[in-house]
């Protein structure tokens, strides 16, 4: 009997790439990426592959942790993690069993803004994993006893937190460039916030977010259109036409602070935030092709200042983070002594200033644009699960179907006066600095 872990290791090569995925943009009245419209608005995108006999769906709900309500931060965790512990008449344990027998991998998981759903299944027993995962979106349980069980895993885990320099690290790190906003809360919660969740919060907070009207949806794999289309209003179509949504205000990190979080740690972390840039931005992708010279490879200017030259860190890099309400840009040092942290942190601003004083050269804008549009197939269209990532990411930042299209013509056209015009703009401000470890001077 075929399994889904046979499927999967039967054939060592990933599911198609562009340049050889069997829906061919050439095939008639076909498209690489085909978008389905199903009853009652639930919509979705398709990359139809047979390589192998599976179906992977990812989909997700807009409102993650930041709609937490204040008080009972982690309610949105902690639902989310519960919706794979029973539903209808199908007990936890009895529903891990039918998903089992299924072959089935499952999964919820909430992040500050979106709340997350993944399914993988093999093609010829897809329909009693669909019917298991439609039973977990409309009716789950939230039984006492499960809800006791995993509130339990989540105070553990917070107790551990205490004690990590690092877990502090983060919530000091939210505090300071966040203030009161949503973002600076907790997303697992607090001792007292997960003890004072009730079940009933649980089921209000489901009725609220799991809804159509914000779902994306992405599947890719052995599935033609038309058995999808049935399939998604089977799943979806049931649940609730509209989220209740509590507004969320955009914000800007709040730069030009210094941050120390005093540990008697044998090696340094240093963060650095600095100002982000929005990906409806028309130089958002000047920001992707600097961030990619300065930090984002071991080719980096970044790395080889501080650590291939100077031998400063174990680890340098630097990062475009971008959220539905906030955007920043992050440098993050690790693994370095704290007798040499301040000439790190002051060699990473070094370089910084450098690339806004300066900007890049002709051949590493070249290079970057060869890395990021060649890399992209690979690391984003190699497999099941890279492919619903990637088309679930399109989709949730408004994108077409023809998104790769357009995103290789827009890195093409970015030009070195674009990038030097973009990193005067991201680093016209001192940044906000976190220190985790020893404190240290300078920079």
């Amino acid at each position: 009997m075929m399994t889904l872990k046979h499927a999967l290791m039967e054939c060592c090569t990933p599911l198609r790439t562009l340049k050889n995925c069997n829906v061919s943009p050439s095939e008639p009245g076909r498209h690489l990426i085909q978008q389905l419209q199903a009853g009652r608005g639930v919509r979705a995108w398709l990359w139809e592959d047979y390589t192998l006999p599976v179906i992977a769906l990812a989909f997700s709900f807009k409102g993650g942790s930041v709609q937490d309500s204040f008080g009972k931060e982690g309610e949105v965790a902690l639902m989310t993690r519960l919706l794979e512990e029973g539903a209808g008449d199908l007990a936890a344990e009895v529903y891990r069993e039918r998903l089992d027998a299924a072959d089935a991998e499952m999964n919820f998981y909430a992040k500050g803004d979106t709340v997350y759903g993944y399914l993988k299944v093999l093609a010829d027993r897809k329909d009693t994993a669909f019917d298991l995962l439609r039973l977990a979106l409309m009716q789950p349980r939230f039984d006492q006893a499960s809800v006791e069980r995993i509130r339990t895993k989540f105070l553990t885990d917070i107790k551990a937190d205490a004690n990590d320099p690092h877990a502090a690290a983060r919530t000091a790190w939210r505090k300071t460039l966040y203030g009161d906003h949503q973002y600076s809360r907790q997303p697992e919660g607090t001792e007292t916030t997960i003890a004072a969740i009730t079940r009933k919060d649980l089921q209000i907070v489901h009725q609220k977010l799991v809804a159509r009207g914000k779902l994306e949806v992405a599947v890719a794999g052995a599935i033609d259109s038309e058995t999808l289309t049935d399939d998604l209003e089977r799943i979806f179509g049931d649940l609730p036409p509209e989220p209740e949504l509590v507004p969320i205000a955009d914000i800007n990190p709040l730069l030009a602070q210094q941050v120390q979080i005093s540990y008697p740690l044998p090696k340094t972390e240093l963060r650095l935030a600095y100002r982000g840039i929005g990906i409806t931005d028309p130089y958002y992708f000047a920001a992707q092709l600097m961030n990619h010279i300065l930090g984002s490879s071991s080719t980096s200017r970044l790395w080889k200042e501080v650590r291939e030259k100077r031998g400063l860190s174990y680890s340098v890099s630097s990062s475009l983070v971008n959220r539905h309400h906030s955007s920043k840009l992050l440098v993050r040092c690790a693994g370095t002594r704290p007798d040499r942290a301040a000439e790190a942190l002051s060699t990473i601003r070094a370089e910084i200033r450098r690339v806004a004083e300066e900007g890049v050269t002709e051949e590493e804008l070249e290079i970057a644009k060869k890395n990021l549009i060649g890399g992209y197939a690979i690391r984003r269209l190699g497999s099941a699960e890279a492919i619903v990532s990637t088309l679930l990411e399109s989709q949730e930042r408004g994108e077409d179907t023809k998104f790769f299209e357009r995103q290789s013509q827009s890195i093409q056209a970015v030009t070195t006066h674009g990038v030097l015009s973009v990193a005067e703009r991201l680093f016209d401000h001192d940044p906000t600095v976190m220190v985790v470890g020893q404190s240290i001077g300078g920079g």
